[in-house]
């Protein structure tokens, strides 16, 4: 379980298949997947994000990194 970020994403990405292989592609620590062609998070990774914002660069405000401390 995720103790320090939350990563929440727009069902919008679901139906662009080339932004969902950039993510998964551009993510350093791998906290995403294609379970087919579904795109999920892996939640063992969550805790390994270096909050790069590689993720946000590549799909604007679709993605969304969620702080869960101050």
């Amino acid at each position: 379980m995720a103790m320090f970020i939350r990563v929440d994403f727009d069902a919008s990405l679901q139906g662009d298949a080339d932004l969902k292989r950039r993510l998964v592609e551009v993510c350093p620590v791998d906290i995403f997947a294609l379970d087919g062609d579904t795109l999920t998070t892996v939640d063992a990774n969550l805790d390994e994000c270096t909050l790069c914002d590689l993720c946000i660069d590549a799909a604007g405000e679709r993605v969304r990194v969620v702080k869960l401390y101050e």
